[in-house]
């Protein structure tokens, strides 16, 4: 049986009755479904005056809007991070978005609490085992989403059955405030050397990472989300039409750990400490405000009730990354710069089951980071090249349990027009190119997509504009064969090609060029964007 959450959401603003919603995605793959699964419909949320009306997610704004996070957690876990599109003024905005939830079946085998979190800003092989319990690393609140936001670091105490012989963890992870533009940060040592407000220190190397009473158990070298307002507006709309979101930005990755190596540890009845953070590359290894993490647990049970034994054979798993920080300032808002980190993790263990099977665990992580910036010209020249790429692997008596070999690189160059820094052209190359088998409960699967954008933007009194075009190529493969790849291109008013094909493309969709309904209304007027700096202009 596959569990598919549907998320309609509809931000519907001032005169609706003026012409089309506008429609928002992300490009994606289709769930995998078998062709003889069956239907059916549960309402999981039920309307709130002035938050949430049947549809069954819609949300009512009288005028502009930043995008805005968005956490949705069960049990108190969090299975679905999002982000708002940043609609404008005129018809709304329309967005659905369709995620399998299988893996959590856990929790839905008794009733509990759905939470979903949207803050606002008012200002001027389809068959497999399932984990036997899900434990959330979460603030277990049950009146906000269940995200923690660091730093300081997050723990939570949590007692796990002795019978227990394997653990999965996923985690949950996204930048805000001063840090969601975490990439874009400078050295603390280069900073003076800019104008002020452009960015922030701190370096831009993050490391999520996950510890187990204190010890290293796994890392994440975090994605580049770009959200709707990132950078120019009109990158993620077309004037008027904003369809395309950056990869990520409608459901955040998330980041997989084999915490098995441990179950020696945590199988003797007491409350053991799961530690959620994110550091930098600086001597402190501090970062700025904030990030957002929580994070689940899948846990396998032996069918025995004695307890499991074992022992870790091998750990080694240094605190931080390795660093090294290079660069030099030609004088005020001139300054070149590389930050680099490796990281290496290898951790084994021998696992007893009460039931008496014995499983060898190795869990091993390599990653790499490489992160190259320019400012030039007073600081109004900004150029970044990055790259975060890396494997990681678990095998149980050589099974293969998790594996993941990603490749994120981002190019950004970042133009001020005028001195007044009122207008900007930005163009931005970004990939997500990621093979990953999560879990024995999830089919593995290797997304490559690619996302490259240009655009203007010119901030107004009377109202901001920009223009922009985006071409986007999404290419799926899974380990049942399944495949889906699309194209779709945007420029200016339309979208000027969308051609999906593989066995998950919508049947009634064929290659062309498809356009939306037009809109009416004041179509030329965008919210702010956000920019390096924690910037957020009007």
């Amino acid at each position: 049986m596959r569990l598919l959450f549907l998320f309609p959401v509809c931000l519907l603003f001032i005169c609706l009755s003026r012409g089309a919603v506008l429609v928002d995605f992300q490009v994606a793959s289709p769930p995998v479904v078998p062709l003889d699964a069956k239907q059916c419909t549960i309402q999981v949320l039920h309307p709130i005056p002035d938050v949430i009306s049947p549809s069954p997610l819609e949300a009512t704004i009288n005028g502009t809007q930043f995008d805005r996070l968005g956490i949705f957690t069960f049990q108190n876990v969090e299975i679905w991070r999002t982000s708002t599109p940043e609609p404008t003024r005129g018809d709304g905005i329309i967005w659905t978005y369709v995620k399998d939830v299988t893996q959590y079946t856990p929790l839905f085998t008794r009733p509990g609490t759905f939470i979903f979190q949207l803050d606002n800003l008012i200002q001027p092989g389809l068959d497999g085992i399932y984990s036997n319990m899900i434990i959330p690393l979460s603030t277990l609140s049950n009146t906000t989403g269940n995200d923690a936001s660091v730093p300081p670091a997050f723990t939570i105490n949590t007692t796990l059955p002795q019978n227990i012989v394997e653990i999965y963890a996923e985690l949950f992870a996204s930048g805000n405030g001063q840090e969601e533009s975490w990439y874009f940060n400078v050295p603390n040592n280069l900073l003076p050397n800019i104008p002020s407000g452009l960015t922030f220190g701190q370096g831009p190397f993050r490391e999520v990472r996950l510890l187990v009473d204190g010890k290293l158990a796994g890392v994440a070298f975090p994605y580049p989300v770009i959200f709707t307002g990132g950078f120019v507006p009109s990158f993620w709309s077309l004037k008027p039409r904003r369809p395309i979101t950056a990869y990520g930005a409608l459901e955040l990755p998330t980041y997989f750990i084999d915490l098995t190596p441990f179950v020696p540890l945590l199988v003797d009845g007491n409350p053991h400490t799961f530690q959620l953070d994110v550091v930098s590359a600086e001597g402190s290894h501090d970062i700025l405000q904030n990030w957002f993490v929580s994070g689940l647990l899948q846990v396998i049970t032996d069918p025995s009730e004695k307890a499991t034994t074992g022992e870790i054979t091998l750990y080694s798993a240094p605190a931080f990354a390795q660093s090294t920080t290079k660069g030099s300032s030609g004088g005020v808002g001139e300054i070149d710069f590389t930050v680099q980190a490796t990281r290496s993790i290898h951790i084994e263990s021998n696992i007893i089951s009460g039931s008496g099977h014995r499983t060898h665990v190795v869990w091993k992580q390599n990653l790499q980071y490489d992160n190259h910036q320019t400012y030039k010209q007073n600081g109004t020249l900004q150029t970044l090249q990055q790259l975060a790429s890396g494997s990681m692997s678990s095998t149980h008596n050589n099974v293969p349990m998790v594996s993941d070999i990603f490749s994120f690189p981002l190019d950004i160059d970042f133009q001020y027009l005028s001195t007044d820094l009122q207008n900007w052209t930005t163009t931005i190359d970004h990939s997500y190119v990621r093979s990953v088998l999560p879990n024995p409960f999830i089919l593995g699967s290797t997304v490559t997509e690619r996302q490259q954008t240009n655009g203007f933007f010119q901030l107004a009194p009377t109202g901001n504009t920009g223009n922009g075009t985006s071409n986007n190529t999404f290419n799926y493969l899974d380990r049942a064969g399944n495949t889906y790849n699309r194209r779709v291109n945007a420029a200016l008013n339309q979208i000027i090609l969308d051609e999906q094909t593989g066995n998950l493309a919508p049947v009634a969709k064929s290659p062309g060029i498809n356009k939306f309904a037009p809109a009416t209304g004041n179509i030329n007027h965008f919210a702010g964007a956000h920019l390096p700096g924690g910037i957020r202009t009007q």
